[in-house]
């Protein structure tokens, strides 16, 4: 999964999420095919995770999924470094938030998945 051209577009999708299944196909009803990466079953790595973060403008805990039990269960209230939480997401990648379309440079979370239309 290396560097995506700025016409290509990713998706990093959960088929089982309404917002990431609502979210494609926004993509796809604009014509467009994106890169299907399925995170839960190829997670990305740290590397892959901070490019994503860098895309975002985000920090790494703002891209965990708080409501999700596990993080609720191991990791709420704890003061980690940036390092710790993109492990974490690397280790354990439904503490994602999903979807993250990514093109070019840019990413967003489709979170409400109206937020691709700055991508298409």
């Amino acid at each position: 999964m290396g560097e995506i051209s700025s016409e290509g577009m990713k998706i990093y999708h959960n088929p089982r999420c309404r917002k990431s299944r609502e979210t494609l196909n926004i993509i796809n009803n604009n014509g467009i095919e994106p890169e299907i990466v399925l995170y839960l079953e190829t997670p990305p790595s740290r590397k892959e995770i901070q490019d994503l973060l860098t895309k975002l403008g985000m920090s790494a805990f703002e891209l965990i999924r708080k409501e999700e039990k596990l993080f609720k269960e191991e990791y709420r209230g704890k003061e980690l470094s940036e390092e710790e939480w993109i492990r974490i997401m690397a280790d354990n990648p439904k503490l994602i938030q999903r979807p993250v379309v990514v093109k070019g440079k840019k990413a967003i979370v489709g979170r409400p998945p109206e937020s691709v239309h700055v991508l298409l």
